[in-house]
């Protein structure tokens, strides 16, 4: 089977904020379903090597932001493509923090949610984590932002360890042979309108926040 095949599967974009050892911290997941109404139960699958997973098991708490389609690439990449061990997140995003201790977006958010996990399931690579809704937004405002806007409006790409990454995603890529691309996140700048030549020096990679300094050439 192709496994491009899955795409046609709707996923949509969400912080998952975690109370740390040093700090509030955060990520960005795709899979996060509805299980249950009453009560209402969640399910979230992250990557076992994420600082999120491991706080997840520590606290056995969790907070869901419910990204719009006004989210800026550059907070999706602050929280998706670097590790909460090691440095703040959180640094340049606007959030306020839970009297759980856990992090929850401000802005551009359709709503957020604060969960308590009642169970887990363990597969090769993710735990799928099942977690009761304790409290949470009153309304939600906005668009979600799906999985498909994500890779198709802010041309975002998908981490190594999200459980829809798939490697044929380089293969596949019908960009200009002149397009540049991070070398961090994969993010290919292909704008005919602003050459990646032009852009000024302190331009920066939207989806990550990378230098103009790490992109090279794809061809």
């Amino acid at each position: 089977m192709n496994p491009i095949i899955l795409r046609t599967l709707s996923y949509g974009m969400y912080a998952i904020g975690v109370r740390g050892e040093q700090r509030p911290s955060a990520c960005i997941v795709n899979t996060v379903v509805q299980i249950t109404a009453d009560p209402m139960v969640i399910a979230v699958s992250i990557n076992h090597d994420n600082y999120t997973n491991e706080r997840i098991k520590a606290t056995g708490e969790f907070a869901v932001s419910v990204l719009s389609e006004n989210t800026s690439g550059t907070v999706i990449g602050a929280l998706g493509f670097s590790s909460g061990r090691h440095a703040d997140k959180l640094a340049n995003v606007n959030y306020k923090v839970l009297r759980e201790g856990v992090p929850v977006l401000r802005e551009d958010i359709c709503c957020w949610f604060l969960c308590k996990v009642v169970n887990s399931i363990e597969t090769l690579t993710h735990t799928v984590f099942l977690a009761e809704i304790r409290a949470g937004s009153d309304e939600y405002k906005g668009t979600p932002m799906t999985y498909e806007y994500y890779h198709r409006v802010i041309k975002g790409k998908a981490p190594k360890n999200a459980p829809t990454y798939q490697i044929e995603d380089d293969q596949q890529d019908t960009s200009p042979e002149e397009s540049y691309i991070c070398t961090i996140c994969g993010y290919v700048h292909d704008d005919p309108q602003h050459p990646f030549e032009e852009l000024p020096d302190d331009w920066v990679c939207p989806i990550c926040g990378a230098p103009k300094s790490v992109f090279q050439i794809k061809g």
